[in-house]
């Protein structure tokens, strides 16, 4: 796995079971845009990111922030039996606040329902264990765009509640839809 850390993190590797999270690696990055391009529907992008914008925005925006004490995003590369599946973190880190945003992408490969959602759950535990143990977030929120029922069961199967809807917040296929805000609280392990 990668050697580059968070130093915010106290540890780098997360595991459960046969999953684990660590610091986002620079060999998954193109694997990643490959992922993001085929998914873009369901993510705040609006076009395809060449080899070149992946680059830049590492290079700008992710790989210069691991040193910081308090970084606006923590990015993680996700594992199944120590081949790389997904991604996400926490972003939009307000620390003064002690809230995150959680994103997580999966190789689309692996959308079949039950293999998803084995997967997802996984995840969010990994993630709520980065938050609220290692990193002292107290709420850890996420935005869902009503398109994917199953992804947003998934959630709330997972300690996630609905806190709100932003009615006709995006524009996907021609159609306005809503987008679902849920949170999860440190207290509520």
């Amino acid at each position: 796995m990668s050697t580059a850390h968070y130093t915010c993190l106290k540890k780098h590797r997360f595991t459960d079971g046969e999953y684990a999270i660590c610091t986002i690696r620079r060999e998954d990055i193109m694997l990643i845009r490959e992922w993001r391009n085929r998914q873009i529907d369901v993510l705040r992008q609006k076009k395809e990111i060449t080899p070149e914008e992946q680059i830049n925005y590492f290079e700008k925006q992710v790989w210069p922030t691991l040193a910081l004490k308090e970084p606006k995003q923590v990015l993680v590369s996700f594992f199944h039996q120590g081949n790389v599946i997904g991604y996400g973190g926490l972003v939009h880190i307000s620390w003064e606040d002690y809230r995150a945003e959680m994103s997580f992408l999966l190789n689309p490969d692996r959308h079949g329902k039950q293999q998803y959602e084995q997967d997802f759950s996984a995840f969010i535990g990994l993630i709520r264990q980065m938050a609220f143990q290692d990193l002292g977030i107290h709420r850890v929120f996420t935005e869902t765009y009503n398109i994917r029922d199953w992804h947003i069961s998934i959630l709330e199967k997972n300690g996630f509640d609905l806190e709100g809807t932003m009615r006709d917040h995006v524009f996907i296929d021609g159609k306005f839809v809503d987008s679902l805000i849920h949170g999860s609280l440190s207290s509520k392990r």
